[in-house]
């Protein structure tokens, strides 16, 4: 028997108690699930996600609104960025003006991100118990390619509104018909010899900044 035999039997015998004419919508899903691992409080939450990213190897950062540029600013320094790309929502109050900025078009190819030092974004929820920030091209984050190419990229959460526990409560705030981005730290992948190598598919520094009015958050 070939492999294919193979595969395409074992999918019949799945099949065989399910109804000729059934569709996938028509059948009824589970949702007995948990929806969330326990209960936390908004601080908690917050901690929680912070725990995740700092495992994950991202580098978080928290600050007021007020000193949300200086923030900024602060980690472009660090970076070394002589250039930033940002999507047409991120107010340019964020952004030092001794850097040059390079604003989100359709024109700009993956050869021109490359040159851009650095890409600043919002994003649309972040997941405590995963420690993922999901990104689905509103305004404040633009275009998919912006955070892939450039080898660093500060993401900026509103805490508490922006943050949830679990994956499902983060699927209830997303639209299915946008296209998503869930990034769970800086880009990084194994090799055979497991030999961890960050920046292959995606940015090799990811900044996360979480901005929020108290301090107990954090």
């Amino acid at each position: 028997m070939s492999s294919r035999e193979t595969v395409l039997g074992r999918v019949r015998r799945a099949l065989a108690d399910v109804p000729r004419g059934e569709r996938p919508d028509e059948a009824p899903v589970g949702r007995d699930y948990l929806r969330v691992h326990g209960e936390r409080s908004p601080g908690e939450t917050v901690r929680l996600l912070r725990e995740h990213l700092t495992d994950y190897r991202a580098r978080v950062h928290h600050c007021s609104p007020a000193s949300l540029p200086e923030t900024v600013a602060e980690l472009l320094a660090r970076q070394g960025s002589r250039s930033v790309v940002t999507p047409a929502g991120v107010p340019g109050a964020w952004l030092p003006q001794d850097l040059e900025h390079v604003a989100d078009s359709p024109a700009l190819t993956p050869h021109d991100l490359d040159a851009v030092g650095s890409v600043v974004t919002g994003c649309a929820v972040a997941v405590a118990e995963t420690g993922t920030l999901v990104l689905d091209a509103s305004r404040d984050q633009g275009r998919r390619s912006i955070t892939l190419v450039p080898d660093h990229h500060v993401c900026v959460v509103r805490v508490p509104d922006q943050v949830v526990g679990s994956v499902p409560q983060a699927l209830e705030r997303l639209d299915p018909a946008r296209p998503q981005t869930w990034i769970s730290g800086p880009s990084a992948t194994s090799d055979i010899e497991l030999n961890r190598v960050e920046g292959v598919h995606g940015p090799r520094t990811l900044d996360v900044v979480l901005v929020g009015e108290e301090s107990s958050m954090f």
